[in-house]
């Protein structure tokens, strides 16, 4: 059975396989669907280039290539494609003959597309011509309609090269007389040109020939698609006049340049017109091809689509399978693979088991060999979790993973996070729309693991019960304030009653009339005096809770000391530490809850000031101005002695007596104490690596100053810590105070105003006004005030909290599992 590792990471197991060549793959195909053994790399010396299995993966690269180019080629014409729910379908690992099947059939596919893609992009260019062809022809031979007829008296000014060359009186002249351009020593160019393009072409052709041109354009209305870009592109016909053949050349140049397209165009009218119907056949012609090709193209790619998720399933398993094996080493005497790895003790029956299976199924006499190896190694972290566990865990590792067998962080920060965050956020509305929120992707999770989510609600996805928890525990501080959004609730009777009557401008006072019995009176709601009252209260409640939590954190240490069997870190680091965390912030905490219990307006006395009260015990002990309770001088001067006498206490007890110690082995003959370990280290080096023990003692022998120097800074760091820390709490104050100004400055800004409106302008500013408010409540108070509020409340588990008792050191545990290699982006 199984046992779970939620407290404490699961005892992990070095073990050693000797794997029959003929199973090796099937037997790692077997562990990757268990996803219980972390393989150590064997040939780390080893160049990747150089390990036994890299014509294979560069096999499988290369059919992922063919894969990811499918995918492309699909999602550009718009298919959809045959997605596997969690890879349910596809279980177990390819065989090899499957592996060479689709190899060979993507390989006749990839080229098989790749004919047709270039047939299509070649009709597509040649329709594209042909299309232009006929907008300039029959633009270009509107133009030599209206103008091949010119006048008399403009024929000696054409024959004149000084003289301008065309003017818009040949495009507006009619007369009987026609005259070729050829006849008259006129050249033209001919083509179509992008839209954007057309000023600089004019601009350019203007400069470099002086002006000694006529240039004549006509849009295209239809937008023209690049094939190769499949983009739309607007266009338009020219054409240009000018003289001379070397002139004319330099016109083409500048086009090209350009990214026009030319044309040649007829100038006698019966001949265009018969270029005209040749065109327009061959376009049809074009059209049906065209369309046959791609309805080819679309089937072959739509039947693609039908496997091409399987496909890509297929080989990251294989790829993964090979890049396994090539952390083995082969054994040619005995022909076999040896591998070792980190497993969990409790799965160590499993994993025999399917080694067995897998022989059994192979046909083979020579079993697969498990062997668990004794060694000295630290062995990585591995936390069992759940779906529900999973995200807590997820933003305790994002600080650092747990040394192997410390106490679990993550454990308690499932009710400790989202309560401090509820602390900062406590408000019933805003709670109750996050845990809806939360309570609608754990209800519909299922759904929503089969739809396509974007980076953002994938985050807010995987953390869904984080949101749950943190909703609900709003809800409950929320209950306690007496706020929802903004507004005070009147659940019980009042504590207090205000005057029925008073005259304006007179200062009225409520009257006592008992102890309201869940959370904070509503009367105070709406008195003159209600932020001081808050101010005071949420400030004292947030340094009780900071000292609450951190000795909680505090008393993980000696859960872990105790564990590691460690008398010295006991009676050297937790002790000295717990009585100067409590003498000073237990002290503080303790005179926090006996000024509220007492009730200063019964006994005649005012309430003693708390600050200057802890201020002065430091100051002046055995002075107190304003008593809380008899013998408190004693009481304090007794805890600044404690406080004080901890400081040397955690500063020296643990060298010394390491020291002494170290000193004591030696007079008995032993080795010191680091040594005495090396030692055991060195019997079980890796194969690689034969350190010489005497080379390793001079490395790792003891030595007091370094023991000192990090005691004194692990002194200095605590000792600092519990009063910045303590003041870091004060967050929680803040948070909180801040959330409810701001809502209540939201609402009378936005929602109160629509109360203040008469008529039917009243009605329709109500609904505008809380239209606003409630996006404004969204956006604002809880996306973004919920998010800041997260945040800190990380802020104090990874500092305030862990730091009393989190190491962090651990490796977490990576083990071989398909489904983690299927989760992984492609590259």
């Amino acid at each position: 059975m199984v046992k779970q590792a939620f407290f404490r990471s699961a005892d992990m197991s070095l073990v050693q396989l000797y794997i029959a060549t003929e199973v090796g793959r099937e037997v790692v195909a077997a562990l990757g669907e268990l996803g219980s053994v972390q393989f150590r790399d064997l040939n780390a010396d080893v160049n990747s280039f150089q390990r036994t299995f890299v014509k294979e993966i560069r096999r499988l690269d290369n059919v992922e290539r063919q894969l990811r180019f499918f995918s492309a080629q699909i999602e550009k014409v718009g298919i959809k494609v045959k997605s596997i729910p969690g890879y349910a379908n596809v279980t177990a690992a390819p065989h090899a003959t499957e592996i060479d099947q689709l190899s060979l059939r993507t390989d006749d596919l990839e080229e098989r597309v790749n004919q047709l893609l270039e047939s299509s992009e070649r009709l597509l260019k040649k329709q594209v011509e042909l299309f232009e062809l006929r907008h300039v022809l029959v633009e270009a031979g509107a133009f030599f309609d209206r103008a091949h007829n010119v006048p008399e008296e403009l024929r000696a000014s054409l024959d004149n090269d000084d003289a301008p060359l065309l003017n818009n009186d040949v495009e507006q002249g009619d007369t009987s007389n026609g005259t070729a351009f050829s006849v008259m020593n006129i050249g033209f160019v001919a083509g179509v040109i992008p839209r954007e393009k057309l000023g600089t072409f004019e601009r350019i052709l203007w400069r470099s020939l002086r002006g000694n041109l006529f240039l004549n354009s006509t849009e295209i209305e239809e937008n023209i698609k690049d094939p190769k870009t499949n983009e739309a592109v607007e266009k338009n016909v020219f054409v240009v006049f000018a003289h001379g053949a070397g002139i004319l050349n330099k016109i083409r140049k500048i086009a090209e340049s350009l990214d026009a397209d030319l044309y040649s165009v007829d100038e006698d009218a019966n001949l265009r017109r018969d270029q005209i119907r040749e065109v327009n056949n061959s376009i049809n012609d074009v059209d049906e091809v065209v369309n046959t090709t791609q309805s080819t193209l679309y089937s072959e790619l739509q039947s693609i689509a039908e496997n091409i998720a399987s496909w890509m399933v297929v080989v990251k398993k294989e790829k993964a399978i090979y890049a396994a094996l090539n952390l083995f080493n082969y054994d040619q005497s005995r022909k076999s693979l040896i591998a070792e790895g980190w497993c969990s003790t409790d799965e160590l029956p499993i994993i025999k088991e399917t080694l067995a299976d897998v022989t059994e199924r192979a046909g083979l006499q020579v079993p697969s060999i498990l062997n668990e190896l004794q060694t000295t190694k630290t062995p990585p972290t591995f936390y069992r979790t759940n779906k529900f566990t999973e995200s807590f865990q997820n933003i305790i590792d994002a600080y650092g993973v747990s040394q192997y067998r410390e106490v679990n962080p993550g454990l308690p920060a499932i009710i400790t996070f989202p309560f401090m965050f509820a602390i900062m956020f406590g408000d019933l509305g805003h709670g109750a729309i996050m845990f809806l929120a939360g309570l609608t992707m754990v209800l519909y999770e299922k759904r929503l693991l089969q739809v396509n989510r974007d980076e953002i609600f994938d985050m807010a996805f995987t953390g869904r019960y984080i949101i749950l928890l943190m909703g609900a525990f709003s809800m409950y501080t929320g209950v306690i304030y007496n706020d929802i959004f903004s507004k005070s609730m009147t659940i019980f009777t009042p504590g207090w009653e205000w005057p029925y009557t008073w005259n304006e401008g007179d200062l009225i006072a409520a009257n006592s009339t008992g102890v309201y019995p869940f959370g904070i009176d509503p009367t105070w709601h709406g008195a003159d005096n209600s932020l001081i009252f808050n101010n005071s209260y949420k400030m004292k409640l947030s340094i009780v809770m900071g000292f609450v939590h951190m000795l909680y954190s505090l008393f993980f240490s000696l859960v872990n000391y105790r564990f590691y069997k460690s008398k010295i870190d006991i009676w050297g680091n937790f002790v000295p530490g717990f009585l100067f965390l409590v003498s000073i912030f237990g002290y503080l905490s303790f005179i926090i809850v006996f000024k509220w219990c007492v009730d200063w307006y019964a006994i005649g006395k005012p309430a003693p000031g708390l600050l200057n009260t802890l201020i002065n015990m430091f100051l002046s002990p055995g002075n107190v101005e304003e008593l809380l309770f008899d013998g408190q001088p004693t009481l304090q001067v007794a805890l600044v002695l404690l406080a004080v006498a901890c400081v040397p206490w955690l500063l020296l007890l643990k060298p010394l007596y390491l020291r002494w110690e170290n000193n004591r082995a030696k007079k008995a003959g032993y080795e010191n104490l680091s040594q005495q370990e090396v030692t055991r280290l060195s019997l079980d080096a890796d194969e690689s690596g034969a350190v010489g023990v005497q080379e390793m003692h001079e490395e790792h022998e003891f030595e007091f100053g370094d023991v000192m120097i990090h005691q004194v800074i692990h002194t200095i760091e605590f000792c600092l810590n519990c009063v910045s820390h303590t003041a870091s709490y004060l967050r929680l104050w803040a948070l909180s105070l801040a959330h409810a100004q701001l809502s209540s400055v939201l609402w009378n800004m936005t929602f109160e105003r629509a109360f203040k409106m008469e008529g039917g302008l009243g009605v329709i500013m109500s609904f505008v006004l809380f239209g606003a408010w409630f996006l404004l409540t969204i956006a604002v108070l809880v996306i973004m005030e919920g998010t800041s509020a997260m945040l800190h409340s990380l802020r104090l588990h990874w500092v305030e909290a862990m730091s009393k008792h989190f190491i962090g050191d651990g490796v977490a545990f990576q083990p071989f599992y398909f489904k983690t290699v299927l989760e992984e982006p492609a590259q």
